[in-house]
């Protein structure tokens, strides 16, 4: 069985496909003609499965144990590869999707059947709208049990239809090779996106002699002479151009090739909802983030260009509710560059489409020429101070905590490579604003808006990048809905700092009531637990901070400590963005 599905938004991956060591060990096995590698040799389905993962060189898997896929868990006992165990299966997705964004290469996670699989579809989610290539390995009841509603028994075709790249049960041990490299095909090729594999629990104790598959490297479309030419000629005519960064299959190298661009056409630049780490918030050329409450100034900016070059896609949050362009004729030149080509045009009818993966596009922009006179370089200054102004600091917050202090004073004290999480919510609103993200993986962060996102990333990436300072933020309902992953983080040692943002409330559909039914408060009030305590009692540092001068010491105080922290924020519920009260809000829609 299996079900095609819809395609994937934008996942920021980035280490180019490099492999690590116990994956050049397999390939240079499989050149050998290693008994493990040709079809003299039989193997268990859950033996064949763990090592393509090794041919493919995974180096971490994220799961929730499940008797579904003993054998799988087996077969991983004498494996390379390092084995997370969560505490929830939407945890292990989350982790594996941000495994993905830090890599570069598939995130991979296990989970068992029926309700395991449920609670990962939310990880799922996430990867599709995000555009990350995940692969969920789930476990399946035996195939002689199909059909006959057995215990947890699910059709995984039929509920990962619409959220997955591709759905497939593998019903034979020897086609475990073939299938699992299709998976990693798909996962990246295109619009990257998740893949979701059904794993029967018998088919994983059958044996098989059949060959690895090799490693897989992703086809990357190319752009075309003309198209860059064409590229060339719309710049040379523009006035008034910006750049905007988004989308997914990013690498250091083309992230610089295309700072080199920047340069050279000395063009102004934006970065994509939750997409920062597209270019450095320090470069003289950057204008900020086009997303959820932006600069009015950038979106004026782009909403008056004469010329939009956009990688990516340009969905609701970014496009301000699709206002930000005309549907389907933009009336700014529109440049679209996306890796599938089914997403260009399927919105909005660019001026030019090209057909590229951002690691192709920009090493074509090498040789796009500027024209010898840049009639927008005041234009760049005046987008750079409009940024520097906007990301200052703000009019003071109602309350003794100042989220913008907070978070502008962690610029200073955390290094340029540091990885800031979240999940969603309001207090998210402040890190976007006032953090000024350095690095291609600095930022984790689900444009699909989804709440407890960002402690499971945090743990992913303290996981893979031990020597990196790792911060995740969350508000008090969005911690509450991984919490237990905390659990995890002491479990591997694991010092990362969560920042815990309490208002006592569901802030943003707080925030949103009151705008359309003001002074009726109804499903957001939420009682919280002295979260510091919390931490505490799963063996890690926590420490409650209610004024801001007292928050540096604090964050201080919780890296030393070397254990996962939880440093919990309490807020005026009052401060609900960055420039706007309840109060007001309420008021404005009274009038």
């Amino acid at each position: 069985m299996d079900a095609e599905a819809v395609p994937a938004q934008d996942w920021h991956g980035t280490a180019p496909f490099a492999a690590g060591r116990a994956a050049v060990e397999r390939a240079a096995a499989f050149d050998e003609g290693s008994p493990m590698t040709t079809p003299s040799a039989s193997r268990t389905g859950g033996r064949i499965l763990v090592d393509q993962l090794v041919a493919q060189g995974v180096e971490h898997v994220f799961c929730v144990p499940g008797e579904s896929y003993l054998a799988v868990l087996d077969a991983l006992h004498d494996a390379p590869i390092a084995l997370t165990v969560c505490r929830q299966e939407g945890g292990a997705a989350m982790m594996a999707d941000a495994s993905a964004r830090l890599t570069g290469r598939p995130g991979v996670a296990m989970v068992t059947r029926g309700p395991g699989a449920t609670n990962a579809a939310h990880g799922v989610h996430i990867a599709q709208h995000d555009s990350v290539p995940l692969i969920l390995f789930v476990g399946q009841v035996e195939r002689g049990m199909r059909g006959r509603g057995a215990f947890q028994e699910m059709d995984y075709g039929a509920f990962f239809g619409s959220v997955a790249k591709w759905v497939v049960e593998i019903d034979d041990a020897a086609r475990i090779p073939e299938l699992v490299s299709r998976a990693f095909h798909v996962a990246m090729q295109g619009r990257p996106g998740p893949v979701v594999i059904a794993l029967p629990e018998d088919m994983l104790t059958d044996t098989a002699a059949v060959p690895d598959a090799p490693r897989v490297e992703p086809v990357l479309a190319w752009p075309g002479l003309t198209q860059m030419a064409a590229l060339q000629k719309l710049l040379w005519a523009a006035e008034r151009p910006v750049l905007v960064l988004g989308g997914s299959g990013w690498s250091e190298k083309a992230r610089a090739a295309t700072a080199r661009f920047v340069e050279r056409f000395d063009l102004p630049v934006a970065t994509s909802f939750r997409r920062a780490g597209l270019f450095d918030a320090d470069h003289p050329n950057y204008a900020g983030e086009i997303g959820i409450g932006p600069n009015p100034k950038l979106k004026a900016r782009i909403a008056e260009a004469d010329l939009v070059i956009l990688t990516g896609r340009m969905s609701e949050m970014p496009s301000q509710s699709y206002t930000l362009f005309d549907v389907p004729v933009p009336r700014q030149r529109l440049v679209h560059v996306h890796p599938a080509a089914d997403e260009i045009g399927r919105v909005y009818q660019p001026a030019l489409g090209i057909q590229a993966s951002p690691q192709t596009f920009a090493a074509a922009l090498e040789s796009v020429q500027p024209p010898s006179a840049l009639p927008w370089s005041a234009g760049t200054r005046a987008a750079r101070a409009e940024y520097l102004e906007w990301s200052g600091q703000p009019a003071p917050a109602p309350g003794p905590v100042d989220m913008a202090t907070i978070v502008r004073s962690l610029n200073a004290m955390l290094p340029a490579d540091a990885v800031v999480a979240n999940g969603a919510g309001n207090y998210a609103i402040w890190v976007g604003r006032f953090f000024r993200f350095r690095g291609l993986t600095a930022q984790l962060a689900p444009t699909s808006g989804s709440m407890g996102y960002g402690l499971p990333a945090a743990v992913a990436a303290k996981r893979l990048h031990p020597e990196r300072s790792v911060v995740a933020f969350a508000g008090d309902g969005c911690f509450l809905m991984n919490g237990q992953e905390f659990a995890t983080a002491v479990h591997y040692g694991l010092g990362i700092v969560v920042i815990v943002v309490d208002n006592a409330m569901y802030g943003t559909i707080r925030m949103h009531q009151e705008r359309d039914y003001p002074a009726r408060v109804s499903g957001t009030a939420l009682t919280n637990p002295d979260f510091a305590a919390y931490a505490r009692a799963f063996g890690g540092h926590g420490e409650t901070v209610e004024a801001t001068a007292a928050f540096p010491a604090a964050f201080e105080r919780a890296v030393a400590s070397g254990k996962p922290a939880i440093l919990h924020v309490k807020v005026d519920p009052e401060a609900i963005t960055p420039t706007l009260t309840l109060a007001g809000i309420r008021a404005r829609s009274r009038s």
